[in-house]
């Protein structure tokens, strides 16, 4: 049977009409061609339960757990995502905005660049960022590694070279050791590059209790957050946000029967919903401060609906249930 490549479907979605309903069905339709593609192989090789089977046809599967990575590289790059020298003057790191020990990212509106203004966009939780297809609000790069060179190079972000970053950490007997023992060789782009994605690809939350649920835990859930996910899918919210990563796979234009938030960039990478109860701000702009009320905006202007009070507490239910753990802690809320 011939296979639909996940890539194809995404491709197919940016073209639906632009009616919610219509284009929840027509990604529903095509997560269970994908399913039904590959479905004789998979009963091929071992039974399925009822449970397997229902969670098989859900449009959002469970966050994997993180995919083996060789240790010393793997430690290298958490080392390196908290160094001050990837920055001018040693004035940040990448944990500075991007905080693991707590929600991924902080809980700024929107953080400040080097020279005190305020940055364009609210900073996204580095967490399950490896599972999005493109990275940053505008989906301006497709791999880690460009997004991290960017990042580093950016003016307003960390304001200096690779070049002199490497300078820096070559000077650095322990550090040139530590890439040696991983790569067999100093420091120099690439392997400084691919040590930061290696360690960024681990940062995967498993183990929702909506993704237990997934598994066949039918108590994982009660019966409000049960509605809540019902809601979320007749209503449309599931049309752009669905997969692995509950969104972060497709563009969409926001603000489409209302304005939603800043007008600039009208079309948007749609962020992923994983962890969303712990990282408030919402938003490109970090407009929204309460989940709930980012709920009641975007049904409002993507979807031209006006939820009850009932059902926003459901949806918002509902996406509690989303938050996972990062080595066996739940993610939680900072303040900013």
């Amino acid at each position: 049977m011939h296979r639909i490549s996940k890539s194809s479907l995404i491709a197919v979605t940016r073209a639906l009409p632009t009616s919610p309903r219509w284009r929840y069905r027509w990604v529903l339709a095509g997560l269970n061609l994908l399913i039904a593609s590959g479905g004789a192989a998979q009963a091929a090789d071992s039974p399925r339960t009822v449970a397997q089977l229902s969670a098989d046809q859900e449009p959002i599967t469970p966050i994997p757990y993180p995919p083996a990575a060789d240790p010393q590289k793997l430690a290298l790059g958490e080392r390196l995502f908290g160094d001050r020298r990837l920055s001018r003057d040693d004035a940040r790191a990448c944990s500075s905005c991007h905080d693991t020990r707590t929600n991924g990212a902080d809980g700024n509106r929107r953080d400040l660049a080097l020279d005190g203004s305020e940055l364009p966009f609210n900073t996204n939780t580095i967490f399950n960022a490896a599972l999005s297809f493109r990275f940053s609000w505008e989906g301006s790069f497709r791999t880690l590694e460009a997004q991290a060179e960017a990042a580093i190079e950016n003016p307003r972000i960390m304001g200096t070279k690779i070049d002199d970053v490497l300078r820096r950490l070559s000077a650095d007997p322990e550090m040139a050791h530590r890439f040696d023992e991983a790569y067999g060789r100093g420091p120099d782009r690439a392997s400084l590059l691919d040590a930061i994605a290696t360690y960024e690809q681990s940062l995967l939350t498993p183990g929702s209790r909506f993704d237990r649920w997934l598994g066949g835990d039918a108590a994982a859930l009660s019966a409000e957050e049960q509605d809540g996910y019902r809601l979320f899918k007749t209503l449309g919210c599931v049309s752009c946000h669905q997969g692995v990563n509950v969104g972060g796979n497709l563009f969409e234009r926001h603000g489409i029967f209302h304005p939603l938030a800043s007008p600039s960039p009208e079309i948007l990478r749609v962020p992923s919903l994983r962890n969303v109860a712990a990282t408030p701000p919402y938003f490109h702009d970090g407009d929204a401060s309460t989940l709930e009320e980012a709920v009641r905006r975007m049904s409002k202007t993507q979807l031209n609906q006006t939820l009850s009070d009932e059902q926003t507490e459901a949806i918002v239910a509902f996406l509690k249930t989303l938050t996972g753990a990062y080595r066996g802690h739940p993610v939680t809320g900072r303040s900013p």
